[in-house]
């Protein structure tokens, strides 16, 4: 597989490599050895999700707080997804940025965000699946949302999505900017303290 590190620090694009024969097609969608490689640490998964979402269902924008926050690892299964990761470390030197990567079922390709950044998607086709792999159980007193219209974010959604459905808790969701004069974003550095504690469990033979 190829990983690439995408414009938002500690997300990754994930593309496998597919072998097809007459049968159909196999494929690896998750090495721990190999992101482990890319982001230095590995990731001890706690829970997996799966989503199935109608064209134009948007789901996010979510994260948590950070210790543990939740690290995740995203690939669609079926159908079509646009997932964005958005950088919402305050002190972050993209904050307030955001990167895509299109999850279908023909290049099937996956996405990694790091604790501490927020995550949504639109859903491209109708019964668009998406699975999660996650590194700690759903908390929902550390959960929090960023209302994905939010103009200072400026998500840009594919025509092909039509009209954007959203939940009624991402509808009335914070801006971005009343998240953080609530205090309820992470910031960059105890992001990357975070990061680093996980890296040195790892190098002493933790996970």
């Amino acid at each position: 597989m190829q990983i690439r590190e995408l414009t938002i620090p500690d997300s990754y694009e994930i593309t496998p490599k597919q072998h097809a024969d007459d049968r159909g097609v196999f494929l690896e969608w998750y090495r721990f050895d190999r992101l482990e490689e890319a982001v230095g640490h590995r990731l001890d998964l706690r829970q997996a999700n799966t989503s199935v979402s109608r064209r134009g269902s948007v789901r996010g924008i979510h994260f948590a707080d950070i210790p543990p926050s939740q690290a995740k690892y995203v690939t669609a299964t079926r159908g079509a997804v646009l997932d964005y990761v958005i950088d919402i470390r305050l002190g972050s030197p993209t904050y307030g940025q955001w990167d895509s990567v299109l999850l279908d079922d023909t290049d099937r390709r996956a996405i990694y965000i790091a604790e501490g950044l927020g995550h949504c998607f639109v859903a491209l086709t109708d019964d668009a699946t998406v699975s999660y792999l996650v590194t700690d159980v759903y908390n929902p007193g550390r959960e929090h949302g960023i209302n994905p219209l939010d103009p200072d974010i400026a998500l840009r959604f594919p025509d092909e999505a039509g009209e954007p459905l959203l939940s009624p808790k991402d509808t009335e969701a914070p801006s971005l900017a009343e998240a953080a004069a609530a205090g309820l974003l992470p910031t960059w550095d105890a992001a990357r303290a975070y990061y680093a504690s996980l890296d040195a469990s790892t190098d002493k033979g933790g996970n």
